[in-house]
């Protein structure tokens, strides 16, 4: 058993698992080192030079304890933890979603992290964690680059852990001026909710020629190519809008358009799809365009995004874009503690080790501290349950046989018996209502064993 004050983790990476697993270490008590590259240079999908950046959308997703997502997030905070307690203090309003102001967030992360007595910032571009793991003379190293890992870090990983097949793509939404909005073709309103006066998200509403015109152009813009040595590899929850429209003409009226949960205009007319936006700060002076995702050119998603009503004049502060993403088969090259097989004092963390989505990155940074800290402690290692959302995240990543991101969701936790009585009173959402149910109890469970 080693002392924790006299032990040294090195963490690559500041973004959110990084940030996350460096948090919950040096407040308790273990020194750490924390290395980040982009106050040097940022990469092409990065645009502010602060810790914990969200590049795709300002959004965590909902707050429903009843959700997948709800339910990760009861449990982070069970644990302590330091992303959702920023994101809730930088909260911008977004119905039962959690979104935050992005800069507010970011800033707000970096500022503690720096202030922290047990943390040290050290602004590197890493190359080989091995190696610097001996040069700042730490114990354990943990890998927390995300999805965007530097080119010399990813040379290295693909030598000596991965191999060749190590990435993905991702996309990001665009922003617009919200001065430059029409809002006389659009109303406020959040999904699943009585109209009350105003909501959260900006409604731009389409009829069926508008619809079918808009995705006409969408598959017949021009588009950003792969290069020549890359397929386009996506996630399914987080493709692009013009790929949407590709696979098929409803495809997207279907996803991030669907008119569900909403309302008739003012003459009692449904509309045949919706574009949603969101806030992306509390003053509402800009907002990004829920689910679009895109590889259109700039000069495209100017042409194309100005044909959604209320959009026609709108001016746009980011554009959306594509990026590559790296990510591990966990299953054959991790430990269940998510340490290399090869290198036993090597972890990795985040979207990395083979999830999705901004809260399951930070679940991961924390699940990794969480098992690291033990370690350090000379405590037996320990595997959170399958029946909650931590434990379904893990073992998702670590029994797929083929490789493939995923974000929290109830397919990944174990179902309980619905009985025909169970399905008539309450369907489809009373059940992961008890599922999420049987979650609580099983985290609260195990979480007070350990005690």
């Amino acid at each position: 058993m080693q002392k924790i004050g006299q032990t040294r983790v090195l963490i690559i990476g500041a973004g959110l698992a990084g940030s996350e697993a460096a948090m919950y270490l040096a407040n308790n008590g273990v020194s750490v080192v924390l290395v980040e590259g982009k106050t040097l240079k940022l990469n092409p999908a990065q645009k502010i030079p602060t810790f914990a950046e969200l590049v795709c959308t300002n959004s965590l997703k909902s707050l429903d304890p009843y959700s997948a997502h709800g339910l990760l997030k009861t449990e982070m905070k069970s644990l302590g933890s330091f992303i959702i307690e920023s994101a809730e203090k930088n909260a911008v309003p977004a119905g039962d979603a959690l979104a935050v102001d992005r800069e507010k967030f970011s800033a707000e992360i970096t500022e503690q992290l720096k202030a922290h007595k047990n943390i040290r910032i050290v602004e590197l571009e890493a190359d080989d964690p091995i190696k610097l793991k001996a040069q700042f003379e730490c114990d354990y190293v943990i890998v927390a680059t995300g999805p965007l890992t530097s080119k010399a870090l990813e040379v290295w990983i693909t030598k000596e852990v991965s191999g060749d097949d190590f990435y993905f793509y991702d996309a990001i939404a665009p922003v617009v001026d919200a001065d430059t909005l029409d809002l006389s073709k659009m109303y406020f309103k959040d999904r699943h909710k009585e109209m009350t006066e105003g909501g959260d998200y900006l409604n731009s509403p389409m009829t069926k020629e508008q619809y079918y015109a808009f995705i006409e152009e969408l598959k017949n813009a021009e588009k950003v190519p792969a290069k020549d040595f890359e397929d386009w590899k996506f996630f399914e929850s987080c493709l692009p809008i013009d790929l949407m429209a590709e696979r098929g003409p409803d495809t997207a009226r279907f996803s991030c358009m669907k008119r569900v949960g909403l309302e008739p205009d003012i003459n009692g007319k449904w509309p045949f799809a919706v574009v949603q936006l969101r806030k992306e700060n509390l003053l509402g002076s800009a907002y990004n365009l829920v689910g679009f995702q895109t590889r259109l050119t700039y000069k495209e998603q100017v042409r194309v995004f100005r044909m959604i009503p209320g959009l026609e004049e709108a001016s746009f502060i980011h554009l959306g874009s594509c990026h590559r993403n790296s990510f591990l088969n966990a299953r054959k090259l991790l430990e269940t503690d998510l340490r290399s097989k090869k290198y036993p004092e090597l972890y990795f963390a985040g979207q990395i080790t083979g999830v999705e989505g901004y809260t399951e990155s930070a679940a991961m940074g924390l699940y990794v501290a969480f098992g690291l800290l033990r370690r350090i402690k000379g405590q037996e290692p320990v595997n959170f349950p399958v029946e909650t959302a931590i434990g379904a995240l893990v073992n998702y990543i670590m029994t797929i046989e083929k490789p493939c991101p995923s974000n929290i969701n109830f397919g990944l936790i174990p179902s309980i018996e619905f009985t025909k009585e169970m399905k008539k009173t309450g369907g489809k959402k009373l059940k992961k209502e008890l599922v999420a149910r049987r979650a609580q109890e099983v985290f609260q469970s195990f979480t007070s064993s350990l005690r």
